[in-house]
């Protein structure tokens, strides 16, 4: 369990408010969906597997019978798919005033998506970099919040623009981290810029610590009976917190009133990996401003969207 500290209990209502949480059919997002749906706001449940994401959607009205629960298909890894969905919300009337990118991948061994980019990279980082953007007139509508959900992982990430189908040396670890890191450096790149516009839309990043979450159905059979197993849950629940815990700094990321623009979420427990959600410090190279706009550029290029405003100067 969580030590003592912030709880859903302390997020003020979130009633007119309109959520978009991407892979919120499992796991972190359908926690994340469920505690933003018990805060009042519509949830817009952004996955891949709808029929999944139906029976995510039964399980939040058998506890919350009044909330409003919708659906949209999308599968990061294509970039088709992406606007398909982006064009479906944007058509709906009403606000777009929260999106949160957590859906991921982990994948174990070396695959391209329909676009050709390295999986990993493609849907975690390059798939959210489009959809966000795409939906980004409509949260500047209404100075909205973008979370970017992270994981320690993402600190011994490095980026090779010189490789990024991630063709040489591959490995599922590196692969991910590398994913990770480029979703937090593009998270505080986001914040860069929408200060640079003068924007009062804030980017704000989460990280769920050591949670029991699906990315291990990717993993090998060893880490996932490691992970799920009975025999194993004695000790696991000393460096490992369920998932309606790990979804605390997420939420609070999303929720709190006093959080400003470039922050950070993460466990408050040792190593960050359990114990309620406090700021935390992002690495020295996240916030490295050359990296951010590379890395931006390079974005921009692969998925063709460009932000609706310009360069952070």
């Amino acid at each position: 369990m969580a030590a003592p500290g912030w709880t859903l209990t302390d997020a003020p209502a979130q009633h007119g408010r309109t959520a978009v949480v991407t892979g919120a059919n499992t796991g972190l997002g359908l926690e994340t969906a469920h505690g933003l749906a018990r805060l009042g706001a519509s949830v817009v449940l952004a996955c891949r597997n709808v029929d999944a994401a139906k029976t995510a959607r039964e399980q939040i009205l058998a506890d919350l019978p009044e909330a409003q629960i919708d659906i949209v298909e999308l599968d990061l890894s294509s970039l088709e798919s992406v606007r398909t969905a982006a064009d479906e919300l944007n058509g709906r009337d009403g606000t777009i005033d929260l999106v949160v990118a957590n859906a991921g991948v982990m994948a174990s061994r070396h695959t391209l998506t329909a676009d050709g980019f390295e999986l990993d990279f493609g849907t975690n980082f390059l798939g959210h970099h489009a959809f966000i953007g795409l939906l980004m007139p409509r949260v500047l509508d209404v100075a909205g919040r973008v979370v970017t959900v992270g994981s320690t992982a993402g600190r011994a990430g490095v980026i090779d623009f010189d490789d990024l189908p991630f063709e040489h040396r591959f490995s599922g670890a590196r692969a991910y981290s590398r994913a990770k890191f480029a979703q937090m450096v593009f998270a505080v790149e986001l914040q860069r810029r929408l200060e640079a516009a003068g924007a009062s839309a804030l980017s704000v990043a989460a990280h769920p610590g050591a949670t029991r979450t699906g990315v291990m159905r990717e993993q090998t059979p060893f880490l996932r009976w490691a992970f799920t197993s009975p025999r194993m849950r004695w000790l696991l629940d000393l460096f490992v917190m369920d998932v309606a815990d790990g979804a605390l700094p997420t939420l609070r990321a999303a929720t709190d009133p006093d959080v400003l623009g470039g922050e950070y979420f993460g466990p408050s427990g040792p190593l960050q990996f359990t114990g309620s959600p406090r700021r935390v410090d992002v690495s020295d190279k996240v916030l490295d401003p050359q990296l951010g706009q590379r890395l931006w550029t390079t974005a921009e290029e692969l998925t063709r969207v460009v932000y609706p405003f310009g360069s952070r100067g």
